[in-house]
């Protein structure tokens, strides 16, 4: 495959979507209307019951230093025997690429709609995030990690009993996307055969 998140067309995009590493991400990334937009687009995910258990918050590039003070003060706090390149890789990840957002899954747990299809909406959601990052001729990435675990770092955007889905991370490649393994067809998908396991 020679072109990744090829736009040609809507096949063509979805057979070569491929994410990009936070890490290779160069600016420019999407200004404030195009981010408005991805969040847009993103949000015509099915959702059971019309309840948006998401929810969606910029950390701008000027609030990446805070956020690398926030990430390093948790992580110190629940592994205070923890090692310098584990606090620089704290460090690194507030900074990577030229935009972030921290997707939440926000429940609602007074719904009919149980939580398990409201936890599937959630993760439709950053994929169609990804497919608009896309769309928009940006690349995006999206890591969990230790940080989406932890309630300090939560609590700075949300409060229980919300959890962070993860990080998207928006940007330009500054390195060519490379292929991943993707799974044997066969391995996942079959017929079914009634009266079997």
């Amino acid at each position: 495959m020679n072109q990744f998140n090829d736009l040609s067309s809507l096949p063509a995009y979805l057979s070569s979507r491929r994410s990009g590493r936070p890490r290779d991400m160069v600016a420019p990334g999407p200004d404030a209307a195009q981010l408005r937009s991805i969040v847009a687009t993103a949000s015509r995910t099915p959702d059971h019951g019309k309840l948006n258990p998401w929810r969606v918050v910029h950390v701008a590039g000027d609030q990446r230093d805070r956020l690398a003070e926030l990430l390093t003060s948790a992580y110190r706090a629940e592994k205070p025997e923890a090692g310098r390149l584990e606090i620089e890789a704290m460090e690194t990840l507030a900074r990577l690429a030229p935009e972030m957002l921290v997707v939440l899954y926000s429940p609602r747990e007074s719904s009919k709609i149980p939580l398990w299809e409201q936890q599937l909406s959630v993760g439709a959601f950053v994929m169609n995030l990804l497919h608009a990052i896309h769309a928009q001729g940006f690349v995006g990435g999206w890591i969990t990690g230790w940080p989406s675990y932890n309630a300090a770092v939560r609590d700075q955007f949300g409060a229980a009993p919300e959890q962070i889905a993860g990080f998207l991370f928006i940007g330009t490649a500054g390195q060519p996307l490379e292929e991943r393994p993707r799974p044997d067809l066969d391995a996942v998908f079959s017929t079914w055969q009634p009266g079997t396991t």
